[in-house]
This record gives C-alpha cells, structure tokens and sequence, in this order.
C-alpha cells in the first residue's frame, strides 16, 4: 500500500475518557506501522508525557509536542525545535497573574508549574509524567517551548488579551482546553511541524491524515491531505477547518475505527 503519514492528537482524540489507550487503537497502529505507514503524535503533551504513550501503542512514531515547538524522531533524537524567546517568557511570568491560575512551562526536558495542583495529575496518570513546583521569579526563561496558563476560561481571556497587546507578531496562542491557554513562538504549530515532517519523509502532504478535537489543532487539519475532527470536537475547530470529516467521539474509539476503514484493517 502506497506509504501515508498519519499524525494524532492524544486528549480527547486518540485516547479514551480515562486518558488511556483502547486495545482497538493499539492493535490499529501496529497494523498500520506494518503496511508501512508512517506514524507520528501531535500534542501539547510535553515530549517526555508523550513517549510514554508511544511505548504504550508499541510502534515507531514521530512525536511532535507543546503544540509544535519540538520534533523527536522514533529514536528519540530531537529533530527541529521552535523556543519562545527569552524576553516573552520573562515578560510573560513577570505579568500579574491571578493567585487562582497556574502558571505552566515546558523546557527541554521538564514541566514546572508556580503551584502545586494535584488535578492536572489525572491527565497524565497513565504515564507517570509529573510536575516540578518551582519560584517562577528565579527561571531564567531559556529551553522554553510552551507556556501554559491554566484556569477560568473568563480569567484566561484577559491574560490572552494582554499577551497579545504586546507580543501578536511575535508569538502563536491557542487553547488545547476551554481551561488551558498556551503560548508558544510564531512559528512553532502542529500544522507547520506536519508539513515540516511530511517534506523529510518525502511524503507529499496529500498523502497525510490528521485527527484533532480542539482548537489547537486547527491548522493540522487544514494542512492535511485528509482531516478528521472527532464527533467530541470543539465546535470553533469545524467551522475553522470546514474540511474536516466527523467522525465517532474519542470515547467510541474514532480515530482507530476510521484508520480501519481508510485502510482496509
């Protein structure tokens, strides 16, 4: 079968309510692995929480994490990678934030968090992935390549708006969750990252496929040869990728009974 490059989100899209993997999935991306296919996840998950899912699904994908900033191959070897610049970090934590939002930052290599906050917890239980609780006035901003800002979506709204007042040009903004707001460099995005994978595969971009719930994976879809929004999407993410087909909720295993069909399993 002529090789396809098929790229997933993971909330809410691949995995299932309890933010873990149906065998339906695992066994789909096996098979698709070994019609020679090639594979790759898309998230605002850090690298690290990621790999672990990888491990879990059993096959050799691509990552692509914090909503485009890096790109690691199956081996594990970082590939590209976008970092907020340092003065927009800085400039960022130095803000006055509200005591109930939790401030968030992906580096290379850690998640850190102003607070603790057990709840966030749930999200990565099925691979263990943790938060370290840090002073964010003593990070020097640098190896940055998302910052998140998670609360009341009212809250969220007037720090996105402040943001963008001074850095619009500068950086790309979205939400992965009504309750997550996530700020990485201009350029850095699941779409650009695809196209950006497909060129190094050699794999035109008609024959890529995408799936994606929320509004951080808008221009993913509209990227993809071929996009899927899951019967659970944000309703904004239909209307800003009309193209998108949709399909069964993650909760019915939709990415992976869709992936059967379009590729005879």
């Amino acid at each position: 079968m002529t090789p396809h490059l098929i790229v997933t989100d993971l909330d809410r899209t691949l995995l299932n309510a309890d933010h873990g993997l149906d065998d339906i999935t695992i066994e789909t991306f096996q098979a698709l692995e070994r019609q020679g296919h090639s594979l790759a996840i898309a998230s605002g998950r850090h690298y690290q929480d990621i790999r672990e899912v990888r491990r879990q699904l059993g096959v050799n994908a691509h990552i692509i994490s914090a909503n485009g900033a890096h790109l690691h191959g199956p081996d594990d070897q970082l590939i590209h990678e976008i970092l907020v610049p340092r003065d927009i970090v800085r400039a960022v934590l130095d803000m006055d934030v509200p005591k109930e939002v939790r401030i968030n930052l992906y580096t290379s290599d850690r998640w850190l968090i102003d607070a603790p906050e057990p709840k966030l917890l749930a999200f990565h239980e099925s691979t263990g992935f943790t938060y370290d609780v840090v002073d964010m006035a003593g990070v020097d901003g640098q190896q940055v390549g998302k910052v998140l800002f998670i609360g009341d979506p009212g809250l969220l709204k007037a720090i996105e708006t402040r943001i963008r007042a001074h850095f619009e040009d500068r950086t790309h903004i979205t939400y992965s969750l009504e309750n997550s707001l996530e700020v990485m460099e201009r350029e850095a995005s699941k779409g650009k990252m695809l196209n950006r994978l497909a060129a190094q595969l050699d794999i035109p971009v008609s024959r890529t496929v995408a799936f994606g719930d929320n509004l951080n994976d808008t221009d993913m879809l509209q990227n993809a040869g071929r996009a899927f929004a899951m019967g659970n999407a944000h309703p904004e993410l239909l209307t800003r990728a009309p193209d998108a087909e949709l399909i069964r909720a993650h909760t019915e295993a939709g990415v992976a009974v869709k992936l059967r069909e379009l590729f005879a399993l």
